[in-house]
């Protein structure tokens, strides 16, 4: 049987009642209600993921600072968001919960739709040295592994994968894609080739996608690489920079295609609260014995 990752953090959080516009995104709450990102990562667990992924996505070194966090805040505060998953996951009794610390991509610090184009203009040398220092305190605050998920383009892939490893974490790559290749353009086939041979990062797949996209693009991964494939779209729904505009497709069932094309973790991204990911642990699993 798969793994299921939960969904959209922000989705959720928003659904309570917070309103995330702010550059920071649900990283805000790391400093404004914590107990609230500790209540959603209760409510996938509950709806019967094995997976929380931290609300560090859009967290930064600069973000915070200019909200007036220093250096040694905003490092108590990356480390928070693994903590805040991990008592959820202790909350939730039985089974192991994992916790996967998200490493989000340059774009998102950009706070303006950057993650969903790519090419920013940075050298991966450039990109290695922004990211290290955020992926070093993450991984410091004990993870199970690290997520790098929402990747647009292949130059950064090959960044972060450098990055994490000399870390000691294990880690997943993900990319965001459209139809067969990434964000910023590059055919997937060879996307999927930069992680290829490199033993730390133990999944490789594609988030943040349309649903209709998954099935081919987790065979491709499967094909391209031989690891284990990860697969958590979002709605379907379009971002226009301001809000998510169209109807939403995803379906539950739909979960079934993407684990016969091979994913073995599956699950959601935006829009995708945990009502739709208690449908899809039944999907996929139906009444079987959970994951132990």
């Amino acid at each position: 049987m798969p793994w299921v990752t939960d969904g959209g953090l922000a989705t959720a959080l928003e659904a309570r009642g917070h309103d995330l516009s702010d550059a920071l995104w649900s990283a805000r709450l790391l400093v404004d209600a914590p107990a609230e990102i500790t209540a959603v990562h209760r409510a996938f667990f509950a709806a019967g993921a094995d997976i929380a992924i931290t609300a560090s996505y859009q967290a930064s070194f600069d973000g915070f600072a200019a909200h007036g966090v220093d250096r040694s805040g905003a490092e108590a505060l990356l480390r928070r968001s693994v903590g805040l998953a991990r008592d959820a996951a202790a909350a939730a009794g039985g089974r192991r919960r994992w916790v996967a610390a998200s490493v989000g991509p340059y774009g998102a610090a950009l706070a303006d739709g950057s993650e969903y184009r790519g090419r920013y203009g940075l050298s991966v040398a450039a990109l290695r040295a922004w990211h290290r220092p955020r992926a070093e305190v993450l991984a410091s605050a004990g993870p199970d592994l690290l997520a790098l998920e929402t990747v647009p383009d292949a130059d950064e892939a090959e960044a972060l994968v450098d990055v994490v490893a000399g870390l000691g974490v294990p880690a997943w790559l993900t990319y965001s894609i459209d139809g067969d290749r990434t964000r910023a353009g590059q055919p997937l086939a060879d996307a999927f080739s930069v992680v290829a041979g490199r033993p730390g990062i133990v999944a490789v797949g594609v988030n943040c996608c349309a649903p209709a996209d998954v099935p081919a693009a987790v065979a491709l991964a499967r094909a391209v690489t031989g690891k284990p494939v990860i697969a958590y779209p979002n709605s379907g729904q379009s971002w226009d920079g301001r809000g998510w505009t169209g109807p939403s497709c995803f379906s539950a069932a739909d979960a079934r295609r993407w684990v016969a094309a091979g994913a073995r973790i599956v699950g959601g991204c935006c829009r995708v609260g945990p009502g739709d990911i208690a449908a899809l642990v039944e999907a996929v699993r139906g009444s079987g014995t959970p994951r132990s």
